[in-house]
């Protein structure tokens, strides 16, 4: 049987920032519907990864290929044209625009280049507008400027904001951060409900129980370097990941939950 081409391929994949090595020759193959999942301390070089995918950084070395095209090198905003968004760390967003108003700027300009952009919005663009705000659970928040959303919102609404770019790969970068045990609840049924419609996701989280609920995979990083590539049932089976990482605590959380 022929197996299907990865959608993501990376291959020996270096940043440097000065000696430091904050991706360091990271191989990776992600295939079309997979949830992977990313782990790692701070300073693992986790964003770097995404910053260096998405194009907001270029690699020192190494290639990534999106579909077939190798992406290296290519701007932003082409790479988003091509198939790829992108969630945040920090909730980004124009404070002052409605949340509507920033899911169109998203919609707008991120599906294709605009040479000369228009002073409205098509009917087609609007109508994709609120079924991706509908998606992540704001359509009663579709006129409420940014500045007034809160912290879970504004998770919501990037993701949102990703969505309507009709993406085949979304990068998200830790998008539970700093919500409360019920608010993690809301973002992982959201998440869900992406991965049944089979989108292709990369997710960065410190969060563990988030992770191993979606990843059909996980990668732990660790001063840039892939430590650990296989399921979460072997994850406290090893022993550099535990140490560095996990923590006894966490280890024990996981082996009760595998067992049960």
């Amino acid at each position: 049987m022929r197996e299907t081409a990865p959608l993501l391929l990376c291959r020996g994949v270096s940043k440097y920032f000065g000696a430091m090595a904050a991706v360091d020759s990271v191989d990776l193959a992600l295939q079309p519907g997979e949830v992977l999942g990313i782990g790692g301390p701070n300073g693992a070089g986790k964003t770097t990864l995404f910053d260096v995918i998405s194009g907001l950084t270029r690699a020192d070395a190494g290639s990534i290929n999106f579909e077939g095209t190798e992406i290296q090198g290519l701007s932003p905003w082409n790479i988003c044209h091509l198939g790829i968004a992108r969630t945040f760390q920090l909730n980004a967003g124009f404070d002052t625009l409605t949340a509507r108003e920033n899911v169109l700027v998203a919609g707008y300009f991120g599906l294709r280049n605009r040479l000369f952009p228009s002073m409205s919005w098509d009917s087609k663009m609007v109508h994709r507008v609120e079924e991706a705000l509908a998606f992540v659970g704001m359509s009663d928040k579709v006129d409420h400027e940014v500045r007034n959303l809160s912290v879970l919102e504004r998770k919501r609404l990037m993701v949102a904001a990703a969505i309507v770019t009709e993406p085949r790969l979304i990068l998200m970068d830790e998008p539970v951060g700093g919500l409360n045990p019920e608010e993690i609840d809301e973002m992982l049924e959201i998440v869900k409900k992406l991965q049944a419609a089979g989108t292709t996701l990369i997710i960065i989280e410190h969060v563990m129980r988030f992770l191993v609920q979606l990843t059909t995979r996980l990668v732990i990083l660790h001063h840039g370097q892939m430590i650990y590539e296989g399921s979460s049932e072997n994850l406290t089976k090893d022993k550099t990941v535990v140490e560095v990482y996990l923590g006894e605590g966490t280890s024990n959380w996981l082996d009760e939950r595998f067992a049960s």
